[in-house]
């Protein structure tokens, strides 16, 4: 497993990935420091991509990333985190929505836990996923860093851009 730091415009980022994909795209918080894992090694060019393509969508110059993701968690999670990378580019989505699109309407509340539990942040793009209402809810990254990339995709008011 390589790991590698990267500063972005939402503060520093943790990238940890091996031949299989990216596992980890996490951002830094102050209440939950980072575990570098004994095994992990500083990655040289294994990251490189990741970089790149992150750099180009804060710049302005991406939309979808294309790269191998290998996120690990349960089933549910799993098809929960492919259901949000189908979200495109300046368009939310709520929960109830997110659950539909798995077909699981009544798991309102584990769409919520999976989309928080998301390992890779902004590539798979759980920021995406507000309220029913509009509101910005809670978001792992922090609510500022929440509407910062929503205001980096164009979406102006969440409410304008809440597609169910």
């Amino acid at each position: 497993m390589h790991y590698r730091y990267h500063d972005s415009p939402v503060g520093r980022l943790l990238l940890v990935g091996d031949e299989a994909g990216l596992q980890q795209l996490l951002m830094e918080m102050d209440e939950r420091p980072w575990q570098i894992e004994e095994d992990w090694q500083s990655a040289g060019a294994e990251l490189d991509a990741p970089c790149r393509q992150l750099d180009d969508y804060f710049a302005g110059r991406r939309r979808r990333f294309e790269l191998p993701l290998a996120p690990r968690g349960t089933a549910f999670q799993l098809a929960v985190w492919q259901a949000l990378q189908q979200i495109p580019f300046g368009q939310t989505r709520c929960y109830s929505g997110l659950a539909e699109a798995i077909g699981r309407p009544r798991a309102v509340r584990a769409v919520g836990a999976a989309n928080g539990a998301n390992p890779i942040a902004i590539i798979i793009p759980c920021h995406r996923v507000i309220g029913r209402d509009g509101s910005l809810t809670g978001y792992a990254g922090g609510l500022a860093r929440k509407a910062l990339l929503l205001q980096l995709e164009g979406v102006q008011s969440p409410q304008q851009a809440l597609v169910f």
